[in-house]
């Protein structure tokens, strides 16, 4: 209900290009209390909680109550909550909330994917020229990464229909779930932002994987997606990178 009203001396700044509000540390906490109520002994990583000391346990929940801070403070709307559990080391549940739509995804592991209750499935688009892919920039502590982030946004920017950069991760990777993008790549991403989304894609027939072999995806962030066919012609054109994201890594 505070979208639109977010007031300057609202904000502060954790980093470079890195936003938080009053309204993320309250969304947190209400999320958080919820949970902690009903599973005292189980873990949580959270993008707000500066100790997140409980991330090793069997049951970790992985907790952004706003992704997509930066748009939500210019009242563009497009940010979403992104909530997933983790059961040692497994995702099992995944939801991310779209207020601006009302739109609510969710997986479960085995048991699918849904927007608002109705399985969805990833898109059946087959040729990379006919995709439409997400991406974020990379910024922060992946400044570093710029240059050849740029080579390959270049590459996919000459054989793909178009490619859109909304600013909220979550909904990106819930709309690859759903059809609504045929791919999606980014580096430097916390586990907050995709934990939730990779799940939602793995649980609607799609693929992810890290950018760079023999990484974990969500703890490194680094990840591309998308159906089978348009993953597997992304990772044609991402594998050629590999030695160069192997030395930024």
């Amino acid at each position: 209900m505070n979208f639109g009203r977010i007031n300057e001396s609202d904000i502060r700044t954790k980093s470079y290009n890195e936003f938080v509000t009053f309204v993320d540390e309250q969304a947190e906490a209400a999320i958080k209390e919820i949970i902690q109520s009903r599973y005292p002994d189980h873990g949580m990583i959270a993008e707000e909680s500066e100790n997140n000391t409980n991330n090793k346990q069997d049951f970790v929940w992985i907790i952004d109550p706003i992704d997509g801070t930066t748009n939500y403070v210019h009242s563009f709307p497009v940010y979403a909550v992104s909530i997933a559990l983790q059961i040692k080391g497994v995702l099992e549940v995944g939801v991310i909330y779209d207020p601006s739509r009302q739109e609510l995804f969710t997986a479960l592991r085995g048991g699918g994917s849904q927007l608002d209750e109705r399985r969805i499935r990833v898109s059946k688009q087959r040729t990379l020229e006919g995709a439409l892919v997400g991406t974020g920039f990379p910024y922060r502590q992946k400044k570093d990464w710029l240059d050849i982030y740029l080579e390959i946004f270049s590459e996919f920017s000459q054989k793909t229909a178009g490619i859109r950069r909304p600013g909220a991760v979550a909904l990106d990777l819930a709309y690859v779930a759903s059809g609504r993008l045929d791919g999606f790549w980014e580096f430097g991403l916390n586990p907050w932002d995709i934990a939730a989304g990779v799940l939602l894609i793995q649980e609607s027939g799609g693929l992810c994987e890290n950018l760079i072999p023999n990484q974990d995806m969500i703890e490194s962030g680094n990840l591309f997606a998308g159906n089978p066919k348009i993953f597997d012609q992304m990772k044609q054109i991402i594998s050629k990178y590999g030695p160069k994201l192997t030395q930024l890594s």
